[in-house]
């Protein structure tokens, strides 16, 4: 939310770590207030538990930790805090338009929200690229752990320091009796230092991750035509908003409150969707929420599930790249010692496989 006045650098002082309460011209009826809380708090309570347990499906099952997977745990990590730390506290700060939260948490406001949100564009990339390389080169070596590592690192890295000009320029002003949180960006030079910051963003957070997604994706898809090849579900890339406080006279309009609760309650909403499309298109994943999920009545995990998880000596799938056909063995129980020898056909134990 905005400022519908210019404000001078004499409302800005180190006294105005106290909150402003009352009543300002963005406070809303309760009613409404109640039914904005409770779209809210579904949104981030679907996000928070979803992702949640998509993180738990990978770390806590072997058979599910795979280069792409250990991308996803980034992903659904950022979505995550993304839901938990930005989703709640610009609801309340949009509801009256105060900022109720103090000087410290306003940079770390502008911080660590908007980093989640890069990291969270900048994991779809990597798994946009990990199957490139899967699909198109599979005879080229993949990932190692370590390598893996120091990608998801270096993708918050990156995070940061996109992020962290937000975080330097925060400060905390008063605007007609009501504390704001706002990102003062300095005015010499002509707003160059501010020019060139969303130049920067919009080159490295927009146009480079579309243009790596999009070619990798149309090659894939080419690939998998022309080979005939049973698809791989690829992860699309859910569109993410980069909101800026501006100081515009549009502000001064008591709608646009509601119009900035409901575009921000849909950009937050691309939080939810990936354990939902997860659940519904990955076998092993459906498994994985149902033995998550075991202690609600309406949900009966099977054996199956766990052994989608976590039985591996004994499966065999063997995938013929040259026609449409994927066909599953299944072999007897075998004892360890003859699985490993081969016997089986699978994989030996606590080598995993992709998912």
């Amino acid at each position: 939310m905005g400022t519908c006045t210019v404000e001078t650098d004499a409302n800005i002082s180190s006294g105005l770590e106290s909150n402003t309460t009352g009543i300002t011209a963005f406070s809303m009826p309760g009613w409404q207030l109640a039914l904005w809380a409770a779209a809210y708090l579904v949104l981030v309570l679907v996000a928070v538990t979803g992702n949640a347990t998509v993180i738990w499906i990978i770390l806590a099952h072997q058979r599910m930790r795979t280069v792409t997977n250990y991308f996803i745990v980034n992903l659904a990590l950022a979505d995550l805090c993304m839901a938990a730390f930005n989703a709640v506290f610009n609801f309340v700060y949009a509801s009256h338009n105060i900022w109720y939260f103090g000087r410290a948490f306003c940079y770390f406001q502008n911080l660590f929200p908007v980093t989640v949100m890069f990291v969270s564009i900048y994991s779809m990339t990597a798994i946009a690229a990990d199957r490139y390389i899967a699909i198109v080169h599979p005879f080229q070596p993949r990932l190692s752990a370590p390598g893996t590592r120091a990608v998801i690192a270096g993708i918050w890295l990156v995070a940061l320091a996109l992020a962290f000009p937000q975080c330097f320029y925060s400060t905390i002003i008063m605007d007609q009796g009501a504390t704001k949180c706002v990102v003062a960006w300095p005015k010499d030079n002509g707003g160059k230092v501010l020019l060139w910051y969303h130049l920067a963003v919009i080159a490295l957070i927009y146009f480079l991750p579309l243009s790596v997604m999009f070619f990798a994706y149309s090659v894939i898809g080419f690939t998998l035509w022309r080979r005939g090849v049973p698809g791989y579900h690829a992860h699309g890339a859910n569109s993410q908003y980069l909101q800026a406080k501006k100081k515009e006279d549009i502000y001064c309009h008591k709608f646009i409150q509601q119009v900035y609760l409901a575009l921000f309650w849909l950009a937050m909403s691309s939080t939810m969707y990936n354990p939902i499309i997860y659940c519904c298109l990955n076998r092993r994943f459906r498994s994985g929420f149902r033995i998550a999920f075991r202690c609600c009545p309406w949900v009966t995990p099977t054996a199956e599930d766990k052994m989608e998880l976590t039985h591996t000596p004994s499966l065999s799938r063997r995938v013929n790249r040259c026609h449409t056909k994927e066909t599953l063995f299944i072999s007897g129980d075998v004892a360890p010692s003859e699985a490993t020898s081969g016997q089986a056909g699978g994989p030996p134990d606590g080598v995993p496989t992709e998912s």
